[in-house]
């Protein structure tokens, strides 16, 4: 039997981020997560690119574009929707997640899902702060994982 996993080191790599302005004070702390995922991670600054949108709806068509342009091997998707009184939040969650999901079938990078979906402020302060359970540092875990394993899988170099 052969077994196949990515690895947490991605030496070499190349990372976009895509990070929605909306909600500033919980996606700069998914943004903190990611980034310091990514150092550990032995990624080096000039091997990532940020790319910054108004909201969580916006972030699939950026995705897309990143992903198609060939200059990355995953991109990781940041964003905070807080439930409100409306149903503007299960439109914007549904369609958001759809995309992103979308993009990485779609392009064969892989696009990880940083977007919290949370009920109250406060959940998505928990969320967002610094340490093991930030959604962001997460997001680039994954993101790190998958691209390695996917360079392992097409025959590339290990990171």
């Amino acid at each position: 039997m052969h077994e196949w996993q990515g690895s947490p080191r991605a030496a070499g790599c190349r990372f976009a981020i895509v990070v929605s302005r909306f909600n500033p004070e919980i996606t700069a702390g998914l943004l903190a997560g990611a980034r310091e995922a990514l150092t550990e991670a032995d990624v080096r600054d000039d091997d990532v690119t940020l790319v910054r949108v108004p909201g969580a709806f916006e972030l699939p068509i950026a995705a897309q574009r990143l992903a198609e342009s060939g200059r990355f091997d995953a991109v990781i998707c940041l964003g905070c929707l807080i439930k409100g009184d409306t149903m503007h939040f299960e439109y914007i969650a549904d369609t958001a997640t759809r995309g992103i999901a979308e993009v990485g079938l779609a392009t064969g990078v892989p696009v990880t899902f940083g977007v919290l979906t949370t009920l109250t402020d406060e959940q998505a302060e928990v969320r967002a702060k610094p340490g093991a359970g930030n959604k962001g540092r997460e997001a680039a875990e994954a993101a790190v994982e998958m691209a390695t394993l996917l360079r392992a899988i097409d025959g590339g170099p290990a990171a």
